[in-house]
C-alpha cells in the first residue's frame, strides 16, 4: 500500500505521460487545461487505492483511474456552462477562456475519452467497468438536474435532498472504489461492500461540506464560508432548520432566503444564528457521523486483512476530519 500523496503522483504521471498534441487544437487544449488545473484527484486515489485493497498492483488500475478523473472534470466544464462560473480552482473556467460552444464540444470529447480508458481491459473486465461507469454517469445527471430543479422549489424534503446528493456526489465517490476492486477481480461482494463504503462516505464528505460552508474555519475551508446562505441554497442544514424552526424562525428563514443582497454579512450571521438555535447545525452533525459510521460497518464484512480494514478507517477518518 502506498500513501495518499503517493497515489496522487501516479495519477498525475499517468495522466502526462497520455498527453499529446492532437488537431483541432481548439477540442483538445481545453481538455489538458483542466485536466492540468490539479485538485486532489481523490476520486482516482479510491480506484488505486481500492485495487491494492483487493492485492492487485495499482500500476492495473491506472487507466480506470484516469476514465474517473477525465469524467469528474468533464463534469466541471460543464457544470461550470450551467452555474455562469468564471473560476474553477482559482483559475478562469474552459467556457470563459475560449467560449460556450467550445466548453461543451470538449466536455462532449471528455466522456468519450473516459470510456475509451477501459480499452486497456481485457473483455471481462471491459464489461464490469462499462457497464458501473455508464449507471453512475447517467446517475450524475440525475442528480445535477435535481439540484438545479430544487433552485426553483419551495418544498424541498430532506430524503430528496439526500437523494440528490447520493447522485450528484457520492455515486462517483462509490463507483470510483468499486473500479478498483473490478480491476483486482475481487469478489462480487467485496465489490459492492467497498461500493458501499464509498457512498456513505461520499454522503457523509458531502454534508460535511454543507456544514463547513455555513460552519468552517476561511482560512482552511478553501471556499467562501457563507456561499450557500448566499445563494439561498437550500442544504440539509436548511431543510433541518424549516422542520425545527419555530413560526417566527421559519418566517424569517423564509424571508432571508427570498432575497440576494450586495452585503450578505448580516444575512449569513442571521442565518447561522438560525441553524444553531434550531438545533439544525446538531442534526447535521449527528448526520455526518451516522453516515460515517454507516461507511465503517462496512468494513467488519469485507473479506480483506485487518491491517487493510484499519487502512480504509484511517482514510475515512482523515478525509472527515477537516478544520472547522
Amino acid at each position: 500500500m502506498h500513501s495518499i500523496q503517493h497515489y496522487q503522483e501516479f495519477v498525475l504521471e499517468y495522466l502526462k505521460a497520455q498527453h499529446c498534441v492532437r488537431e483541432p487544437k481548439n477540442l483538445y487544449e481545453p481538455i489538458h487545461y483542466i485536466l492540468e488545473l490539479g485538485g486532489k484527484r481523490m476520486r482516482p486515489v479510491l480506484t488505486l487505492m481500492s485495487a491494492e485493497i483487493f492485492d492487485s498492483e495499482y500500476t492495473k488500475a491506472l487507466p480506470a483511474a484516469l476514465a474517473v478523473e477525465v469524467f469528474h472534470n468533464f463534469s466541471l466544464v460543464h457544470d461550470d456552462i450551467m452555474d455562469d462560473a468564471p473560476l474553477r480552482r482559482g483559475n478562469v473556467t474552459v467556457h470563459e477562456k475560449w467560449n460556450i460552444n467550445t466548453g461543451i464540444l470538449s466536455g462532449d470529447a471528455m466522456l468519450i475519452l473516459a470510456y475509451q480508458y477501459f480499452e486497456h481491459y481485457e473483455p471481462v473486465i471491459f464489461r464490469d467497468l462499462a457497464k458501473l461507469f455508464s449507471k453512475t454517469a447517467l446517475e450524475v445527471c440525475e442528480g445535477q438536474q435535481w439540484d438545479v430543479d430544487f433552485e426553483t422549489r419551495s418544498d424541498v424534503t430532506i430524503p430528496e435532498y439526500l437523494k440528490m446528493i447520493e447522485y450528484k456526489t457520492a455515486v462517483l465517490v462509490a463507483a470510483a472504489m468499486k473500479m478498483g476492486a473490478i480491476v483486482a477481480q475481487t469478489s462480487a461482494e467485496n465489490g459492492d461492500l467497498i461500493y458501499d463504503f464509498g457512498l456513505n462516505l461520499g454522503l457523509a464528505f458531502q454534508l460535511q461540506d454543507d456544514y463547513l460552508d455555513a460552519f468552517g474555519d476561511p482560512a482552511t475551508f478553501g471556499k467562501q464560508v457563507g456561499g450557500d446562505i448566499i445563494e439561498n441554497k437550500k442544504t440539509y442544514l436548511y431543510l433541518k432548520a424549516i422542520e425545527f424552526a419555530s413560526s417566527e424562525e421559519k418566517d424569517q428563514l423564509l424571508q432571508l432566503f427570498s432575497v440576494s443582497l450586495e452585503d450578505n454579512t448580516s444575512k449569513i450571521e442571521a442565518v447561522k444564528t438560525i441553524f444553531n438555535t434550531t438545533g439544525a447545525s446538531k442534526a447535521t452533525q449527528q448526520a455526518i457521523q451516522d453516515y460515517t459510521l454507516k461507511a465503517f460497518a462496512t468494513l467488519d464484512k469485507m473479506n480483506i486483512s485487518s491491517d487493510k480494514k484499519e487502512l480504509l478507517k484511517a482514510f475515512g477518518e482523515n478525509l472527515m476530519n477537516r478544520n472547522v
